[in-house]
């Protein structure tokens, strides 16, 4: 059993990650074309699979969201039939729900300074 807050704050993380497995799904607000919002079960952009990105990067809405979106939910997609200003509002919110920036790499950054040699 912990007893210093360390310990505690250890097994909150590891309960937390518990919680986590079990339902993967953050709740984020998707809206429709006619100015109603509703809000959605789905991964954070984190989890979402190549198959998903494929599927976005191609404008193949339906396919993304039916690979992003908890089951129970892609109807409420179909009824809102978002433009691609929700959508991309949507995935931002799926992103910061997971803790990321969407777009944000953490990969190494070139630098501005040219390294040509004369």
């Amino acid at each position: 059993m912990p007893t210093t807050k360390k310990e505690l704050d250890a097994a909150a993380a590891q309960e937390a990650e518990a919680e986590q497995d079990h339902n993967p799904y953050v709740t984020v607000p998707l809206a429709g074309y006619d100015g109603v919002t509703k809000d959605v079960r789905t991964l954070p952009a984190s989890r979402w699979r190549a198959s998903a990105l494929r599927a976005l990067n191609t404008g193949d809405m339906d396919s993304f969201m039916e690979r992003v979106l908890h089951e129970d939910d892609f109807q409420v997609f179909e009824d809102l039939d978002p433009d691609m200003d929700a959508v991309g509002r949507f995935a931002e919110a799926a992103a910061r729900a997971g803790g990321e920036d969407l777009g944000k790499s953490s990969g190494s950054s070139r630098s501005g300074k040219s390294t040509r040699r004369r």
